[in-house]
Order: C-alpha cells, then sequence, then structure tokens
C-alpha cells in the first residue's frame, strides 16, 4: 500500500512535467502505480466494504426483542429457524453496526482550560486509621480547573446539607466561584436525567445562584470530563496520607486544610510547573467575586424543652437559659446550633464529633445546671466492666443472660452489680453457676439460690425435691408417647453418679 504522502509527491510531480518513467525510479515504484496513482489525482480511495451477507436489519430487532437481548439465542434461531448461515462474529457486529445490541459510545469533549470558568467537585470513601480505630469516612475536595488550587474535608457522613456547608466553607475561604461547576450524576444535587439533560433540584439551583454558579452533570462513564478532580483523589492517597497519622477526624482535617492550601497551593503542578497560588492571582479577575457576609446554610429544627430545661438533638442534650418550658426553634448550621425564641437568640453551642452521642451541654461561663435531662440514657458499660473482672464464670454468664429475649440489658447490669455488692465475691460466683447451667435470667431467683447457698455453707445445695407420683399424672400420660428430653446439660459427673 502507497502511503498518502508518497502518493501526493507523486502527483506533484506530474504536475511539474516529469514522466512516469522518472517519477517511478525516483521513488522506487512500478510505472504502472504511477500510472494510477495520477489517474486518481494522489488521492487515495476511500473503499466501502461490501459484505458477503445481508441481513434484514427487522428480522434482527424482532428476534433481539423475542431473545430479550441474548445474542447467543438470536444466532441459533438465525441458524434453526430461519436458515441463515452467519458467524457469530458476523452476528454481532451486525447488530452493533445497527445500534441494537448496545449504544455506540459517544466521545468526551475536550473542554479547553480557560481562567474563571469551570470548578469541579466528587467525593470519594476511604478507611482511615483515626486514633486506634479504623473508621470510613468521606472525602469531599473542590477543584479550580484553571489554577488548579483545591479545597479538602473529610465527614463521616455527607448528604445534601453537608454538601452545602462543603461549598460554603471552600467559596468563603476564596472568596470566588468559578461559572460552572462539574458533577457527577449524584443525587445530592441532581433531581432526575443524566449528562446533558439532567435536571438539578431546584433546592441546589437556588443554593448556586447565591455563589455565582452553576451545576452541570458530566455523561456516564465520563468520569475524565473532570479528570483534575480525579487526578486529585489520587494525590490523597499517593500524597496525603502516606507518612502521616490523624488523632481524629478534627485533627485530619485540620492537615487536610494545610496540605490543600498551603502546601500544594505554592507546590508546582504538572510539566508546566504551574503554581496554583500565582495562577489563582490571574484568575481572580474572571471569576465571580462573593458577597460579603454571605449567610452559611442551615436546617430548621422544632425542639421542646423537658422539665429540666433540656432539648434533645442527635443524641446530645442541650440546655436552654431560663425558667420557662418553651417550644424552640433550632437552627443547625455546619460547625454549631443556635437557639431560637421568638427570633431571639438563647444560646449557641459547637457541634461536637459525630460520634459523641448522649452528652449534655450547658453554655460556658454559666453555672452547670443542677439536674440531668430527663431522657438521658444510662449506659451501664462501666457495671458490666466491673462484673466481667470478677470471675470468667461471671462473665459466661451475662453473655447468655444478656442474649435473652426480653431482658433490659441497662437496668438488668445495674440490679446484677448492686446484687454483687451485697454478697462476697465467692458467694455471687456460686449462684452465677447455678443460675447458669440451670438458665436462669431473673434476678430474683438468682437472690434466691445466693440465701439458699448461704444457708447450706461449704456444701452442695441438695437437688430439688421430686414427687415421684408425677409419673402417674394425667398430663404425663398424655406426653409419654414423645420423645425424652436430652436433660443432661444440666448435670454435673457427681449428680450423675449420685443418680
Amino acid at each position: 500500500m502507497i502511503e498518502t504522502d508518497k502518493r501526493k509527491a507523486i502527483f506533484l510531480l506530474h504536475q511539474e512535467g516529469m514522466g512516469a518513467r522518472e517519477i517511478a525510479r525516483r521513488l522506487g515504484v512500478s510505472r504502472n502505480t504511477v500510472r494510477m496513482i495520477i489517474a486518481q489525482e494522489g488521492v487515495t480511495p476511500h473503499k466501502v466494504r461490501a459484505d458477503k451477507q445481508q441481513i434484514d436489519p427487522e428480522l434482527l430487532r424482532r428476534l433481539y426483542a423475542q431473545c430479550e437481548g441474548r445474542i447467543e439465542r438470536v444466532y441459533e434461531k438465525l441458524i434453526e429457524e430461519e436458515g441463515v448461515a452467519v458467524k457469530y462474529s458476523t452476528l454481532t457486529r451486525m447488530l452493533r453496526e445497527q445500534g441494537i445490541s448496545k449504544e455506540q459510545k459517544v466521545r468526551c469533549d475536550r473542554v479547553p482550560d480557560q481562567p474563571g470558568v469551570e470548578m469541579q467537585h466528587d467525593t470519594s470513601v476511604y478507611q482511615v486509621k483515626l486514633g486506634d480505630q479504623r473508621v470510613k469516612i468521606i472525602a469531599s475536595l473542590i477543584y479550580m480547573r484553571y489554577s488548579k488550587k483545591r479545597y479538602l474535608k473529610f465527614y463521616r457522613a455527607f448528604n445534601r446539607f453537608q454538601m452545602k456547608c462543603f461549598f460554603h466553607q471552600a467559596l468563603a475561604f476564596w472568596g470566588y466561584a468559578a461559572r460552572i461547576c462539574i458533577i457527577d450524576n449524584t443525587n445530592l444535587a441532581r433531581l432526575r436525567g443524566t449528562g446533558s439533560a439532567a435536571v438539578i433540584a431546584p433546592e441546589m439551583e437556588a443554593f448556586g445562584k447565591q455563589y455565582g454558579f452553576e451545576f452541570r452533570c458530566h455523561e456516564i462513564n465520563h468520569c475524565n470530563r473532570k479528570a483534575g478532580e480525579e487526578r486529585s483523589f489520587y494525590t490523597v492517597e499517593t500524597n496525603f496520607f502516606p507518612g502521616r497519622s490523624f488523632l481524629s477526624i478534627e485533627d485530619l482535617n485540620q492537615q487536610a486544610l494545610e496540605w490543600a492550601t498551603v502546601r500544594m497551593d505554592n507546590r508546582p503542578q504538572g510539566k508546566a510547573g504551574l503554581i496554583p497560588a500565582k495562577a489563582f492571582e490571574y484568575e481572580m479577575g474572571f471569576l465571580n467575586r462573593l458577597e460579603a457576609h454571605l449567610p452559611p446554610p442551615y436546617l430548621i429544627h422544632d425542639r421542646g424543652t423537658d422539665e429540666y430545661g433540656y432539648i434533645a438533638f442527635e443524641g446530645n442534650y442541650y440546655w436552654v437559659p431560663g425558667t420557662r418550658r418553651d417550644d424552640l426553634r433550632v437552627l443547625q448550621y455546619g460547625d454549631c446550633l443556635k437557639i431560637y425564641l421568638a427570633r431571639q437568640c438563647l444560646a449557641e453551642y459547637p457541634l461536637p464529633a459525630q460520634d459523641v452521642r448522649n452528652k449534655q451541654f450547658s453554655p460556658e461561663g454559666l453555672p452547670a445546671p443542677r439536674h440531668q435531662p430527663k431522657n438521658r440514657k444510662k449506659p451501664a458499660h462501666e457495671e458490666e466492666k466491673r462484673l466481667r473482672a470478677i470471675d470468667s464464670c461471671v462473665g459466661a454468664y451475662l453473655d447468655f443472660a444478656l442474649t435473652t429475649r426480653g431482658i433490659q440489658r441497662q437496668q438488668f447490669l445495674r440490679k446484677l452489680f448492686a446484687l454483687s455488692r451485697k454478697m462476697t465475691p465467692g458467694l455471687f460466683v456460686k449462684s452465677l453457676e447455678r443460675s447458669l447451667k440451670y438458665r436462669i435470667s431473673c434476678l430474683d431467683t438468682i437472690e434466691r439460690i445466693a440465701v439458699l447457698q448461704l444457708g447450706q455453707g461449704a456444701q452442695s445445695l441438695p437437688l430439688a425435691e421430686v414427687d415421684e407420683q408425677y409419673l402417674q399424672r394425667e398430663a404425663y400420660l398424655e406426653g409419654s408417647m414423645t420423645e425424652q428430653p436430652d436433660l443432661s446439660i444440666y448435670q454435673t459427673p457427681e449428680e450423675q453418679d449420685h443418680e
């Protein structure tokens, strides 16, 4: 096959008046080839492959629908029922070319880097060791496409409200926003549709207008549309996490803020050696400047005050100053709570870590409340720990009793711990050994067992007295045809010998 450049050279030499024999001698091709290329004016002819076999497209569509998209079954029906001898590879090619088997992949557009036009956002899930515990966290990262600035923060959970708070923190930190934010097809911002047909939720559309940008979804499987964002997550995995340790999620976010806005901001990026901090200074003139004192996003909750002056919020209790028991309005911000009564702010509390539960908070600078919240949970972790430290038999009994249906765990542990303080450890262990043997979880019965053990001293408790006349009872005779239960688990070797 003659290359395109050589074809053009042959035709140009011919136009300059050189003969076919001389052209063939100089370029090392035959004279017949030279004459053919001259006749084609140096253009490579486009040959359309003519299929030796033609199959009606309507037939293929009908069989494809009947076979529910199973191409192997379509192949069998063509041969056996329609009498069409076709190769399987040819059939699959025909189905692809005619758009029957699957849609043709559309190429992702290449968008030039323009200052002030685009920023990108995405999230990624990681397993990170916080202190001594490995937990799942969600990384949220926003990326300026032109200047390559980044803002990174981690969350235990990420929802639409957290997304709003993150955008407010990042854009307020920069003071500017691009006109478009490229996202994937996440339900946090999208109402319906995908890609260019995606409809953004009215709530998020209104949120974006406050900051001067609009959300735009990329096509499905076109993650490279936000390649800078994807590359940023790779940098997080390879540059931020390795060699660093984190005590808590607060410590993690503090290090992430310093890494993204200081270290990476002044580090040359890519082959061009672009420094984001300097590029951003140029890009500021093209970005939308945020309004001063733009209010942060918040959620509204209605709460009632209990008789001790507390409101409950996300498993914790917050004290409300005053003496009245009013229905209050709580505004939840990204980092704090504000409690309002008739548009007057009564108290403001910083939000604790998401793993903090069952804690009570009161305003700083005021005396601590005298009472506990009404519905405050009272866990018995310390009581359980002390009980298991007495003896391994006590731990075995707790494993049995705490899995029994109907047992109120915390109340049971506190009462059992109180019972252990009323007797010696030896007596308590003996009582629980017998209770475990007979599968007893009633505390009153355990206490009676302890009294009997105390009366016997060092001797073992006798076996329960059994009336031998039970063999003649009507209820016994009715059930005498059933299989005998296996009671060996309740007997010790000494009792078996006694029998």
